[in-house]
């Protein structure tokens, strides 16, 4: 989560939750809190009538809590570490688990640290965008730059609830709303604002708010933006990063401009068939069930679109084992594409590396060092989106198809500049663990996450609400 954007003259110029529940606590570690702010009571009051007002949907939306199961990402995929050196990505990532633990994660991941030294600006609360309906509310006491100006931590205290009924509804009504600002800009900018579209689109808009790309702008106190000035393709947003010269960090290694995709699960969604004969998020992971007083309401499980195919699936879908072997198909496909991928990657990474300690110079690298950023932000921005086998494996596969050939045009550009400084040999890591990864890269995980863990436990744990904690108390 780190952002930076600086003139690269050198490379550019040349080509370019629900309210806490839990037991009171000691008199003595009450007193410790933070007191709430009148916002802060009024909205845990609003969570409270609403839990009450919708209880089918809310005993649902608690069934999050369930999925509990995530995976080791970097442990699965050792290369990551490489590819994302120089960031927190490198440090930790797993893949997601229920809404319920959205707030907790974030809280404990490695990726957003500890407090920054005095005179550091550390991680920007702008990190709390889309875990919590708090992030919407300090929005509107503070202004959407004065919240993201703040660091990530400082904020901690005042987050109360964890994606909840306003993320998502007007207040207390079932009626659809976006509430954040930069969502709101990002459908005006592709031309489907969201005030403008019918109930379908709206709930595919209310998930968009957070399952789709962004960054933070650095000239606008780090605020969430979504980069769809030319459209949200993977090529235009590209364009629009090499437009302004943007980069979100330098490889310690490769001395490239890395960008960062994250879950861009709108997008690809934006262009699918599913999207072209109308079925959304809402249909597939949200649909229509009964109470036990035979109202239908809409399940807030979020759960796997195949868990419910005889009433979402088969209008259009006859065989559930024809979806299950094509699904299958699908993914070795795409997985086999980007463990291919990575490896050229890490190997181009290196090879640059080798270059410039021989005494290349930009002139000579420009070419090679801008493929291996288009390679890699197009591998990211199809490997960031959570079940694009699923959502849209044609696009997967092109992504992944023009990464490989845009790494093999560097490692081509890369060979011609090494043979002219007679280097014929290159040293590659060892990626064949997360644990030789961090090695190769200089990362001391031991360390970090000894320092999280003092800060959890003297802030966190004494400060924070108990959604901070959730699902790690024991």
């Amino acid at each position: 989560m780190q952002h930076k954007s600086v003139k690269l003259a050198s490379v550019f110029a040349m080509g370019l939750l629900w309210p806490a529940t839990g037991a009171v606590a000691e008199s003595a570690e009450v007193d410790d809190k933070p007191q709430l702010t009148a916002a802060a009571k009024a909205q845990q009051k609003r969570d409270a009538a609403l839990r009450q007002e919708f209880p089918v949907q809310y005993q649902s939306w608690q069934q999050t809590s369930e999925q509990t199961e995530r995976e080791d990402m970097l442990a699965s995929y050792p290369a990551a570490v490489i590819l994302w050196a120089g960031s927190s990505f490198a440090k930790e990532y797993n893949s997601p688990r229920g809404h319920h633990f959205a707030v907790a994660d974030v809280t404990h991941t490695l990726r957003t640290g500890v407090p920054p030294k005095e005179g550091e600006k550390g991680l920007s609360a702008s990190c709390w965008t889309c875990k919590t309906p708090d992030a919407t509310r300090l929005m509107k006491e503070l202004g959407v730059e004065g919240f993201s100006a703040k660091n990530f931590t400082e904020l901690g205290s005042e987050v109360n609830s964890v994606v909840y009924c306003t993320d998502c509804h007007v207040d207390g009504k079932a009626e659809l709303a976006m509430p954040r600002p930069h969502a709101q800009d990002a459908m005006a900018k592709v031309h489907i604002p969201f005030d403008k579209q019918d109930a379908n689109m709206q709930g595919a808009q209310t998930c968009g708010q957070c399952h789709v790309t962004y960054y933070f702008q650095p000239e606008r106190s780090d605020k969430v933006n979504i980069p769809w000035i030319f459209g949200n393709t993977v090529d235009d947003i590209e364009k629009y990063y090499d437009t302004r010269r943007f980069y979100e960090w330098i490889h310690p290694i490769s001395r490239t401009p890395i960008l960062k995709a994250r879950h861009p699960e709108f997008e690809h969604w934006s262009r699918s068939k599913h999207a072209e004969a109308g079925v959304t998020c809402i249909t597939c992971h949200m649909p229509q069930e009964t109470d036990a007083k035979g109202n239908s309401f809409t399940s807030h499980k979020i759960s796997k679109a195949l868990d419910h195919f005889d009433a979402v699936c088969q209008d259009c879908h006859k065989s559930e084992l024809t979806i299950v072997k094509s699904l299958e198909r699908s993914k070795a496909q795409i997985d086999a594409k980007a463990r291919e991928v990575e490896g050229l990657l890490v190997k181009a990474h290196y090879e640059a590396k080798a270059a410039w300690d021989a005494g290349a110079t930009w002139p000579l690298m420009n070419d090679a060092i801008m493929a291996i950023r288009h390679s890699q932000w197009r591998w990211d921005f199809a490997m960031a989106s959570h079940g694009l086998y699923a959502h849209n494996p044609e696009e997967g596969n092109a992504l992944l198809d023009m990464a490989i050939k845009q790494v093999n045009y560097a490692r081509a550009s890369l060979a011609e500049i090494l043979k002219k400084f007679e280097i014929s040999k290159v040293e590659y890591p060892d990626i064949s663990t997360k644990a030789a990864a961090h090695k190769a890269v200089g990362i001391e995980l031991d360390k970090l996450t000894e320092q999280k863990k003092q800060f959890i436990k003297q802030e966190v744990d004494k400060k924070w609400s108990e959604v901070t904690r959730y699902g790690y108390d024991n």
